[in-house]
């Protein structure tokens, strides 16, 4: 699968995700842009994240305040597709349902849980 591709399928599925949520946290989840990425960029890497990593969250959550002219990244959630293609099977379905979940699992940290709380709502 080329990289456009995998882009515009994931892009695609992310939007689907937000039209499905509650009015509450769609709102929420357009205030947080997505990134995607083929893998975690070596400087990623190099700061202790792991090369299979499927997505990661950065900076402050919802709950907490970015002043956006001081230090610090503003919210942002990273999407690494090469590693959810694989992670999916290396197919469209599993790939689609790997950028789902994944994107749910982040949007999860903007929305201030923690690991424990997305267990247990089934997005580990």
């Amino acid at each position: 699968m080329n990289w456009n591709s995998l882009c515009r399928m994931a892009e695609g599925v992310v939007e689907d995700v937000k039209r499905r949520l509650p009015e509450v946290v769609r709102e929420a989840a357009e205030e947080v842009p997505t990134a995607y990425y083929a893998r975690p960029t070596k400087e990623m890497r190099t700061e202790g994240l792991e090369g299979d990593l499927l997505g990661l969250f950065v900076g402050p959550n919802r709950l907490e305040e970015w002043d956006e002219g001081g230090e610090g990244a503003p919210p942002e959630i990273l999407l690494f597709l090469e590693n959810i293609w694989e992670e999916g099977g290396g197919n469209e379905e599993g790939f689609r349902e790997e950028v789902r979940v994944t994107y749910l699992h982040e949007l999860g940290h903007y929305l201030g849980l923690e690991e424990e709380g997305l267990e247990a709502r089934g997005l580990e």
